[in-house]
């Protein structure tokens, strides 16, 4: 791709970051050259974020019918899994799939919470009682 053709398509992170791309000067040498985003791209990761919103809106759905507890909620938000929250909080996934459940979620102890919630950026309260969660 010539220099001139990068794409500049303004993305949603075109004001906050752009991204290096690789193409040939006028002289046919490899130069780099900043592009604000392009189409393509930004319809890959508009249908990603669509598909963790409505993640997060099931998981939001769950708890309120008691079937998760509120740990569910801020591991879609935050965008983790298992692996991801055992590897922050030094919890064994086994133990996170239990506090996962409404039962083992109330049975959790005041130090276990905090573990959490500090991983989720928020308070104990919040993440017992899912405040913050329109944000």
């Amino acid at each position: 791709m010539k220099k001139e053709d990068v794409p500049q398509d303004m993305s949603a992170l075109g004001k906050v970051t752009k991204e290096v791309c690789y193409a040939t000067d006028r002289s046919g040498k490899y130069v780099t050259e900043l592009s604000k985003g392009w189409d393509i791209k930004i319809t890959a990761l508009d249908t990603a974020w669509q598909d963790i919103e409505k993640r997060i809106a099931a998981a939001k759905e769950k708890i309120v019918n008691n079937e998760a507890s509120p740990l569910l909620f801020f591991m879609e938000k935050g965008l983790m899994d298992i692996n991801i929250l055992a590897g922050y909080t030094g919890f064994w996934k086994w133990q996170i799939k239990r506090h996962l459940t409404p039962k083992g979620f109330k049975k959790l102890t005041d130090k276990k919470l905090k573990r959490y919630a500090e991983v989720f950026d928020i308070t104990p309260a919040e993440l017992k009682n899912m405040n913050g969660h329109e944000q």
